[in-house]
């Protein structure tokens, strides 16, 4: 009776469990870093263990890659900063397709990685002119 009484009506899901304000491209950069790595080394090695394993982790720290993004734009920029860069929605819809399906999680070629680590560049270059404005 108690647990139904207690029992959370509504789901919420966050970056962390308290708002603390500490946010950094560099967390999708790294990951972003891993895929390129593990599209280099697929290409280098035939084991098909070794492939398999190699598809699995890259899709994972793609996923990673997204949420980081996904992070950033929902919960550190604000309004004013997409009045001041009219270029960032776009660029986060292009830098986590890129990390999906259609981009590196869906592929081995290093050069879709590499694009997507120059689009996490764009938004970290906003990213660090917007902390140093406030």
């Amino acid at each position: 009776m108690f647990a139904r009484l207690f029992k959370p009506k509504t789901t919420v899901r966050a970056h962390c469990d308290l708002p603390c304000g500490v946010y950094d491209p560099a967390q999708a950069r790294i990951e972003a870093e891993s895929v390129k790595a593990i599209c280099e080394k697929y290409q280098q090695n035939e084991d098909p263990v070794f492939r398999t394993r190699a598809l699995i982790i890259k899709e994972e720290r793609a996923n990673l890659v997204k949420h980081h993004l996904w992070v950033l734009w929902t919960d550190y920029f604000k309004a004013p900063h997409f009045e001041k860069y009219p270029q960032l929605h776009q660029l986060f819809n292009e830098a986590t397709k890129l990390a999906g399906v259609a981009g590196a999680k869906g592929s081995v070629d290093p050069a879709v990685a590499e694009e997507l680590l120059a689009k996490i560049d764009e938004i970290a270059k906003i990213f660090w002119e917007t902390k140093q404005a406030a």
